[in-house]
């Protein structure tokens, strides 16, 4: 009875205040005695009666997510939203569904309860842990979590949802620490599903618009690791050896004191290896079945100017000989010997 009382006081205030208080900022707060009650003003944007029920469906639907009625809670939690869009409760009743889907494991519907906060109610006061239950979810989501059918039956798992869910962090909330984090994770998460443009793409915003965020010389690592990936071999095109050697180097010269130096020295002494062999196979082929040392002479000299102080470079300078022998050996042989080498 007297909870039912102070109830019905509380809803008078609220109409008192709707009625003749000035439009200025305000916020919700919940209790069990009194229900919810309005602090700061009635930025309600309802009159009257409106104003009443609005409060009394909020009421019902605490009262029964509190009583672990958690579809009745929704349903009523639905029509705050749907009936009276812009009164204040209406953020606080997507705010209060979210939690509830959380919890039944619905995390596409929690999500998207989020983002219409946000998209209709920007000045709504918990932006930023909004942000932060955002990012949980595309994390979860990113590492197999399954979304819940009517919080009953489990789904498939969807990391491109994870990926679509990240990326709308990052356009949410660009200047938040999240956002650095959320670009990490599209990175992986487009990696390990074989996109491996993407996932460079993803670490290039990364490291252009977020060059502060503690994060940076872990995206220029990965990104040089991407690209070392996608290389085939000394016989194959090397532009993504050449990408990988810059980003291993830029890494190496912007922080010279991270713990990452070593994996970064490995990676380069790798790319280099390879860049100055895919070099010596080719001037092995202009030597050997073409007979034209002045390409392979080119070829061996910049497998050395690639990686100069290698054992790949220590088998251009012999190379290098042997091209010189070969070619005073044509020379001597006479004008016809020559013309048949393509020496002229």
């Amino acid at each position: 009875m007297a909870l039912s009382m102070m109830r019905r006081f509380g809803t008078f205030t609220v109409l008192l205040l709707t009625l003749f208080a000035p439009r200025v900022t305000a916020g919700l707060v919940w209790s069990a005695s009194t229900g919810w009650q309005v602090e700061g003003g009635a930025l309600s944007g309802l009159a009257g009666v409106d104003s009443v029920n609005a409060l009394d469906l909020m009421n019902r639907a605490r009262d029964a997510e509190e009583g672990g009625h958690n579809r009745r809670a929704l349903g009523l939690y639905k029509d705050v939203y749907k009936d009276h869009t812009n009164s204040i409760y209406a953020p606080e009743s997507l705010y209060r569904s979210a939690k509830i889907r959380l919890k039944r494991k619905q995390y596409y519907k929690a999500f998207e309860a989020y983002q219409t906060i946000l998209s209709r109610y920007p000045s709504y006061d918990r932006f930023d842990e909004i942000t932060g239950e955002q990012y949980r979810i595309a994390a979860a989501l990113a590492d197999g979590a399954r979304n819940y059918i009517w919080g009953i039956i489990p789904g498939f798992k969807n990391r491109d949802r994870a990926i679509l869910y990240f990326e709308t962090v990052v356009y949410n909330a660009p200047y938040s620490d999240y956002a650095p984090l959320a670009l990490m994770n599209v990175a992986r998460a487009q990696q390990k599903q074989g996109n491996d443009a993407e996932a460079i793409d993803a670490l290039d915003r990364m490291i252009n618009n977020y060059p502060e965020s503690l994060l940076a010389p872990d995206a220029y690592v990965r990104l040089a690791q991407v690209h070392a990936s996608l290389v085939d071999g000394p016989y194959y095109d090397q532009a993504s050896t050449k990408e990988a050697i810059t980003y291993f180097e830029d890494f190496m010269i912007l922080f010279p004191n991270d713990p990452g130096v070593g994996t970064a020295e490995d990676g380069l002494d790798t790319m280099k290896s390879m860049l100055a062999e895919s070099k010596m196979r080719l001037g092995d082929y202009y030597f050997k079945k073409r007979n034209n040392y002045t390409g392979a002479r080119v070829l061996y000299n910049e497998a050395i100017t690639a990686y100069p102080d290698s054992a790949v470079a220590e088998r251009a300078k012999a190379q290098l000989e042997k091209v010189e022998t070969a070619r005073a050996a044509a020379e001597a042989a006479g004008p016809k010997r020559r013309k048949f080498l393509g020496l002229f």
